[in-house]
């Protein structure tokens, strides 16, 4: 169990570099709202950076309290949650909310308070949780496809297809994580080709039907497409290829040492610049030192999540460290990917550096749950230590209890 005379435990390093990423996160964001202040107008740089140490100051404090949860909880806690979240997605998809013509139900409104709330965030939080928990429940047996696809594939499917009409890329991403996870817990590979194959299949039907019946269904289809064609060409009048050809300017102008804290230019004409662009903000104010350091940032996050699932005992604890761990290190080379032209604009926001309310709070949760795993095993060893300094059977705590 966790000390409970410790505020903070588990991985001291993942602690570290948590906090790092967040402080350094307030200088891109005070910079890059002057994008929303002065060519928006709205609100003020302090404004933007007072709600940005709100959201961290709120988003460690659930860190820190998930931390203290024993992780086998979560397994209860994930059956518990997957119901909820179905039906928080499908009261968001019902609202029918349209940007420009396009599908972009994503959030719900949050009474009194006035905060957006993104369902799709927290669903593919519990869904990982969840399908960690199954995973790990079936270690040992002779698995059938057939006797997995109601407790397991059903629920994948219904939140994939659920949040699909409006966030293609989070599909994906989810989906990919979900196979990863899969493939790591020795689900056999024929069985994952057979759901890929149909994935793909559903996809296309979901695709000719939305362009035979476009008022069916809201999507996002011409979106997707545009994205697409505008990655391919690079040129163009798009607001996709505007957003692209800004950062790339921002990336050139920063250089090898940058243009200095605050003195971006591009800031100004670069939507999103505080969101799902603001690591060509900080190239563009840094140089490629402070990208190459951002990037550093992750490997080291991701290092660390390895080190947690190594340490891990259980099939439980293991999965469920790489299956909440990865998407965020995955989300976080997309985010970058996007901004030097790797890959088409997806809307992925830069983890723990980016403005943001649920993705900051879910990124939180999700380490918070990394750190209760490596708290456990944390606490497993010192216990173990204080009784061989006092000469007793260490043997009497090592028991697995999950």
């Amino acid at each position: 169990m966790i000390d409970k005379n410790k505020i903070l435990s588990g991985d001291k390093v993942l602690w570290g570099i948590l906090a790092l990423m967040g402080l350094f996160s307030f200088l891109p964001i005070f910079s890059s709202s002057s994008n929303l202040v002065y060519v928006i107008g709205t609100g003020t740089p302090l404004g933007y950076l007072f709600k940005h140490f709100i959201i961290l100051i709120i988003g460690f404090f659930l860190m820190i309290g998930v931390h203290r949860i024993p992780y086998s909880y979560f397994k209860g806690i994930s059956i518990l949650m997957m119901p909820l979240v179905i039906v928080l997605l499908i009261y968001t998809a019902s609202q029918g909310t349209l940007i420009n013509g396009a599908n972009a139900s994503r959030w719900l409104k949050i009474p009194f308070i006035g905060v957006s709330f993104q369902t799709s965030a927290l669903a593919s939080v519990v869904l990982m949780v969840y399908i960690s928990h199954y995973l790990s429940k079936i270690e040992n047996t002779n698995i059938q496809f057939k006797n997995s696809i109601l407790p397991f594939w059903t629920p994948v499917a219904i939140i994939l297809m659920l949040i699909l009409p409006s966030n293609l890329s989070s599909v994906i991403l989810l989906f990919l994580m979900v196979l990863v996870s899969s493939f790591l817990s020795g689900y056999p590979l024929k069985y994952l080709f057979i759901i890929i194959s149909s994935s793909i299949v559903v996809f296309l039907v979901f695709l000719l039907a939305t362009k035979s019946f476009p008022d069916l269904i809201p999507n996002r289809i011409d979106t997707w497409i545009s994205r697409i064609e505008n990655f391919n060409t690079s040129t163009g009048a798009g607001s996709e290829n505007y957003q692209i050809e800004r950062a790339k300017i921002a990336i050139a102008t920063g250089d090898i040492f940058g243009l200095g804290v605050g003195k971006s230019v591009m800031k100004n004409f670069l939507p999103q610049s505080s969101s799902d662009f603001i690591y060509a903000i900080i190239v563009e104010e840094y140089g490629i030192i402070g990208g190459v350091f951002i990037i550093l940032l992750y490997l080291v996050l991701l290092f660390r999540i390895l080190v947690v699932a190594h340490k891990a005992k259980s099939l439980f604890g293991k999965l469920l460290t790489m299956s909440i761990g990865l998407p965020i290190i995955f989300q976080a080379f997309l985010n970058i990917g996007v901004a030097v032209h790797v890959f088409p604009v997806t809307g992925q926001t830069l983890p723990m550096i980016s403005s943001g309310g649920t993705s900051v709070w879910m990124t939180c949760i999700s380490f918070g749950i990394i750190l209760s795993v490596s708290s456990f095993y944390s606490n497993k060893i010192n216990n173990k230590e204080d009784l061989i300094k006092n000469n007793q059977n260490p043997l009497n705590i090592l028991g697995e209890t999950l």
